[in-house]
């Protein structure tokens, strides 16, 4: 058993040429040998990706971890093919677990009444700090991060590895640097970290995201095991982003590229799919 991470979009702000905006497919098998299948965001043009991994009747559960389009905005296209499919959706409504207002910011988007809104498709769980949520074979804890927004969460996820370990995944989300980051990453064996930013670009602007050298910083005081870099936008450089976050960091660093698949083991292991 282990933890299968699939980037589906890695993009920062809006989708490269490469990749859509954030996405994460997380699956896993329950004790009963079941898989389960959780979209970790859901952003702007990540649902036509996601359909290439699974069919979306085989989704059990997204979790967003804030309510910026880059991450939450394929929701809309997710009820579409709830709501309308000719042949109907077999399944019961999928569970969503973000921020409080995220069920009437879809409303919104998608010029329907709040009530009933999207309710009907998906069944809405709101995100408390520091409650951890149990879906399937994951656990997930969400930790509020400095983003400017009204709710931003970093998501510390466990679930089963090799032999009895336990693989932790940590997710920034959107964040600057801030205590509560790195206890979301504490000891991860895999920590996918945002570097939208890059040092002596835009010293200028804080309290919305990292660049590569605070990532890594941020790892460093985790104790993470591999630092996986994402949410770079169209007009960064990669290496430099890796390079920055190698100056202070030194175990495994990563920058995710869509299509690239990590198979979490537990006890830090981590192999490409």
């Amino acid at each position: 058993m282990s933890v299968r991470v699939t980037i589906v979009g890695c993009a920062g702000s809006f989708p490269r040429p490469d990749s859509p905006a954030s996405c994460y497919l997380l699956s896993a098998e329950d004790a009963d040998g079941r898989t389960w299948n959780v979209a970790m965001d859901l952003g702007s043009g990540s649902l036509g990706a996601l359909q290439s991994y699974i069919g979306l009747d085989r989704l059990d559960a997204v979790i967003i971890s804030h309510a910026h389009a880059d991450h939450y905005l394929d929701m809309v296209g997710l009820h579409v093919a709830l709501r309308w499919n000719p042949a109907g959706w077999s399944g019961h409504p999928v569970p969503v677990y973000a921020a409080g207002m995220l069920a009437d910011r879809l409303a919104l988007v998608a010029e329907l009444p709040p009530d009933p809104g999207m309710h009907a498709e998906f069944e809405f769980h709101t995100w408390a700090a520091m409650k951890t949520e149990h879906i399937g074979p994951f656990t997930v804890t969400p930790y509020p991060v400095d983003h400017p927004v009204e709710e931003a969460y970093a998501l510390r996820i466990t679930g089963p590895g090799d032999d009895g370990a336990q693989a932790v995944l940590a997710y920034s989300g959107d964040t600057d640097a801030c205590p509560a980051l790195d206890e979301a990453a504490r000891s991860a064996c895999f920590y996918l970290c945002e570097a939208a930013y890059h040092e002596g670009r835009d010293d200028a602007v804080r309290g919305v995201h990292l660049t590569g050298l605070r990532a890594g910083e941020s790892a460093r005081s985790a104790g993470a095991h591999v630092l996986a870099l994402t949410h770079l936008p169209v007009w960064n450089d990669p290496v430099r982003s890796r390079e920055e976050a190698r100056e202070v960091f030194t175990g495994q660093v990563e920058t995710v590229a869509a299509g690239d698949v990590f198979v979490l083991h537990g006890a830090g292991r981590v192999d490409r799919g």
